[in-house]
């Protein structure tokens, strides 16, 4: 093989290096923040994940909805969030106007705890990303941003091609 070939074929390897490289960092935050949650809190990623997203919804959301936020079957969600219950952390009411939907809210006990979970994560997170410089993340926020817009355009261009062929 030729420079000209090898380096046509680091081109095209290029992408999978790249979603690699990211799914191996994302992996790594993702240990640490687990491991301190565990240590400092007694606490899951699923449940600071959940307790986060109640914190930012003060009225609730329905059960649906956190399963699509979370990006889980509602199983998982109806499980975590029996133990949070249990625990005085949420809420769980039915729908004044449909039975079938129930409504999840944080309790003032939840509430409290998610504030002090909160900023522990935040500096785990920026802890890791440490050496990297602000301009370093603000660029790597805005490449991500152009990933995230190309990743939804092939999924788009996938499920059209799919319905048409």
């Amino acid at each position: 093989m030729d420079d000209h070939e090898a380096s046509n074929a680091d081109g095209q390897l290029l992408p999978l290096r790249v979603w690699l490289a990211l799914f191996s960092s994302v992996k790594q935050i993702e240990a640490v923040v687990r491991t301190n949650l565990r240590e400092a809190f007694a606490s899951t990623l699923p449940r600071f994940d959940l307790l986060s997203q109640l914190y930012r919804s003060p009225g609730g959301l329905t059960m649906g909805e956190i399963s699509a936020r979370l990006m889980v079957t509602g199983g998982n969600v109806t499980g975590l969030i029996g133990r949070l219950v249990e625990e005085g952390l949420v809420d769980r009411l039915q729908d004044a106007d449909d039975r079938r939907i129930q409504w999840v809210r944080l309790t003032p006990k939840g509430d409290k705890i998610f504030s002090s979970m909160a900023p522990a994560n935040q500096g785990w997170v920026t802890e890791a990303m440490a050496e990297m410089s602000e301009e370093d993340l603000r660029q790597l926020q805005n490449l991500l941003s152009k990933l995230k817009s190309s990743v939804a355009n092939a999924s788009k261009r996938s499920l059209g091609g799919e319905a048409g062929g």
